[in-house]
Formats: structure tokens, sequence, C-alpha cells
């Protein structure tokens, strides 16, 4: 018997991180409200009573984060919104941008995608971001306890 798993085995034995019951490749038809490009999804079993699901990457069996619930999605969306803010406005280079997300939620540079993160980093992720997206306008010209000099 060889050593070696079968990685197509390790997505059919996904379970739900919500409620436990296994997950299934399917389209996203009848999920999404417009499945023209034919996107596929890994979904809770009991999907729409639990509505858990995470989408393919196109052409593959590979999920492109883990499993998430409405809420979760929506925290995923926004922080991705406020994450992407960063390298569009000019504020850091894209290469940058992940650098930060990596340190800031202690992964490898490789791992950082809003994808897999949950709700505490999600929620870290659209603070922070919105923190230094602030205009540089709104920060004192001098330091605290300088003087400024006429």
């Amino acid at each position: 018997m060889s050593k070696h798993k079968n990685p197509k085995n390790k997505f059919q034995r996904m379970r739900c991180p919500y409620c436990g019951s296994p997950v299934v490749l399917r389209s996203a038809d009848g999920i999404y409200r417009e499945n023209s490009q034919g996107a596929m999804l890994y979904v809770c079993s009991r999907y729409p009573e639990c509505d858990a699901y995470v989408k393919v990457h196109p052409g593959t069996n590979i999920p492109m984060g883990s499993l998430a619930n409405h809420e979760l999605r929506t925290l995923r969306r926004t922080a991705h919104y406020y994450f992407d803010q960063l390298y569009k406005t000019g504020r850091m280079t894209r290469q940058e941008s992940y650098r930060w997300l990596a340190d800031k939620i202690c992964v490898p540079l490789k791992d950082a995608h809003i994808g897999h993160l949950g709700e505490y980093y999600c929620k870290l992720v659209i603070q922070d971001s919105r923190r230094l997206l602030q205009p540089h306008n709104a920060r004192p010209r001098h330091g605290p306890g300088e003087r400024r000099v006429s």
C-alpha cells in the first residue's frame, strides 16, 4: 500500500465546520443568482438549512478558502474590500499589502489569504486596513508634546 494519500480524498472527506455534516462538490446553480461561468462549490449537504459553502478554483476541485456561513462570507467580502484598497490606493504595493496581511494573521506569506480567515481575523483586517487608509492630513503635523515653531 502506498504511503502517499490521494489529494482528492482529502476534499471528499470534508465536514461542515458548523454542523458536522458531509460536504459535497456541486454546481453553484441555485446558490449564486447568476452562474454563467459554471462555478463549482463545496457545500454543506444540509444546504439550505446550513448555508456553509466555499467556491473552488476554476477547473479544479481545490477550494478557494474554508467553508463559511453567510455571516463569515460577508465579513470576508468586507475584509477583502478594505484590504484591496491598501494597494489600489497606492498606500502599499500589492506585495507589501500581502506581507502586511501575513504578519497581521501570523502566517507565512504563501498562506496569507482572506478566504481562510475566521471572524476574529476578518474584523482585525477590516479595522486595521481602515485605520491605515485614513487620510494622512487627519493626523497632527507634529508629535505630542512638541511645539510648533512660528
